[in-house]
């Protein structure tokens, strides 16, 4: 079922691969008929990543290389629709020599030419690939079509892993396996027999129910490797170590043991992050978490993530809180409950949906010093506020919400405009990496330590130049600017513990091994507010 941890399996297998030594790269499969995540609803789907090459895709590629500590591409990412697309232009350029394009077998052949692709361009010694849905959908029988190829092609070479859930029903007490036994009768009538069963459950898998699953699933005993719950999903590859996961991958791929285990540095930061104490509490406002009666923080992933890396490099435990920003649309009085908080984080986002309540904690933070990271959406929304409240520019807006402002001091760019009115919307956005030259004397410069660093975006809309000197003089500091298009990537206050905004998101380059340093100047400003 999704959810359940296929990606985070993924990441803990690169993870254990890499500490023998050895080179690896990963591959998500989303079985949806988008071209690319960027369509995607961020409630249903979870958040959009975006690769340094301007790929926007699922989160999961940001767990891929928060774990592996290396970037991935657009190459690491395919969709049914991307698939489609990709043999419909080719039978449209007549490279299939006047065959009859079918969908068996030339669409898993086209996932299988990607697949080598990604190997070849990384020169992985291990391509891992994470198959998105559930088995027994119809959505991703055809790239199980296309294991079950690579698996007749080169026996020696592919391995299946099945990721199934073990419930244990709150009124019987007792972990069952029944589901786990028809999932994989499921993927046997795709072609497929796992080698591997990681048993999700709540608590570890007893021998009783290994010996069951080994008996009606057709495996060793030993290829069924317990996945617990964990309060640290950094945890998990230490547990498959401790099943010996990495042994029992090298052995079934006939792999010497050429190097020993290396998870020592691994297990130290975890050892940290599991052991930090005082606590730091951090409100996030958005509007994507809610879902029915339901808070899903997927949107948000990598920010939380992000804060999380930062709070643990300084020995602290974050306590982060979702804020509905409607709420203070609602009731303003709300507000004065933020004084609670250490630090306030206003992520991406689109439409004007709950604008105003975030443009009212901006203008409290602002006011009480209560420290502020304001990203994408969080540095334009801050921007409008500055713009009213202290230029006294009234009225001022983003276009995005009131294109009939008159004051737009957050615009879309010319060529933006030209792809909204041809509606050419998917993959249009400003995305990627670009560079970014910082200020001297400003807190971003004093983050980074450098004097340029290149960052990724994901956006249609600026702020508005005509207006940047009239808010300058009014104290607003653009601390961080593209030095190719003399646009404003970093904004700031200097008479503030901490406001400031990036027209990026640096989370998305934020790992577990690496915090990012604008997350961790954050998180300095919020401890000393504790």
């Amino acid at each position: 079922m999704s959810g359940i941890g296929k990606g985070i399996a993924t990441s803990s297998i690169g993870r254990i691969l890499k500490s023998r030594g050895f080179s690896i790269t990963a591959l998500k499969i989303d079985p949806y008929i988008n071209v690319d995540a960027g369509t995607m609803n961020p409630v249903e789907h979870g958040e959009v990543f975006v690769t340094a090459d301007g790929m926007e895709c699922d989160q999961d590629i940001g767990n891929y290389e928060r774990f592996l500590n290396e970037d991935m591409h657009a190459y690491n990412y395919m969709t049914t629709g991307a698939v489609y697309l990709s043999v419909i232009t080719k039978e449209r350029n007549l490279e299939f020599g006047g065959k009859c394009v079918e969908v068996v077998p030339h669409v898993p052949e086209e996932v299988i030419r990607r697949i080598t692709y990604a190997a070849r361009r990384t020169k992985a010694d291990f391509v891992l690939i994470e198959v998105g849905g559930t088995v027994g959908e119809y959505q991703n029988l055809l790239f199980l079509e296309a294991g079950r190829m690579m698996k007749l092609l080169e026996p020696d070479k592919t391995l299946f892993v099945m990721v199934s859930y073990f419930p244990i029903p709150r009124m019987i007490g007792e972990m069952k396996t029944k589901p786990t036994q028809y999932a994989v009768r499921s993927l046997n009538t795709a072609g497929i027999q796992p080698d591997i069963i990681l048993a999700r459950s709540a608590v570890p898998l007893d021998k009783p129910r290994k010996r069951k699953v080994s008996v009606f699933c057709n495996m060793r005993e030993e290829d069924v490797i317990s996945a617990p719950d964990c309060p640290n999903i950094y945890e998990i590859p230490l547990n498959f170590e401790k099943e010996n996961l990495g042994d029992q991958l090298l052995e079934k791929f006939r792999m010497p043991l050429r190097k020993k285990r290396d998870m020592e540095s691994w297990a130290l930061l975890v050892r940290q992050a599991t052991s930090a104490k005082k606590a730091l509490k951090i409100g996030i406002v958005g509007k994507y978490f809610g879902t029915g009666d339901f808070t899903l923080a997927d949107s948000y992933i990598s920010v939380i993530e992000a804060l999380k890396h930062a709070a643990w490099a300084e020995n602290y435990a974050p306590q982060l809180e979702w804020l509905d920003a409607e709420e203070y649309e609602r009731d303003p009085k709300a507000l004065w409950a933020l004084r609670e908080f250490d630090g306030i984080v206003v992520p991406g986002g689109f439409g004007g949906r709950g604008v105003e309540g975030k443009i009212s904690v901006i203008e409290f933070c602002r006011k009480n010093k209560i420290p502020y990271f304001g990203l994408c959406y969080g540095l334009q929304l801050a921007v409008v506020e500055f713009a009213r409240n202290v230029a006294h520019l009234e009225g001022a807006h983003t276009t995005e919400v009131n294109p009939k402002t008159k004051y737009p001091v957050i615009d879309i760019m010319s060529e933006q405009k030209k792809n909204i009115e041809a509606h050419q919307m998917g993959g249009s956005m400003r995305l990627g990496s670009y560079a970014c030259r910082l200020k001297t004397g400003t807190k971003a410069r004093q983050a980074y330590d450098a004097n340029s660093i290149k960052e990724r975006h994901r956006h249609r809309y600026e702020v508005n130049n005509a207006f940047r000197e009239q808010l300058l003089k009014k104290g607003l500091v653009v601390s961080g600017i593209n030095p190719e298009r003399d646009l404003v990537e970093i904004i700031e206050l200097p008479d503030h513990p901490f406001f400031v905004g990036t027209q990026f998101h640096p989370e998305l380059q934020s790992r577990f091994e690496k915090p990012h340093p604008l997350y961790v100047a954050f998180v300095q400003a919020a401890i000393k507010k504790t």
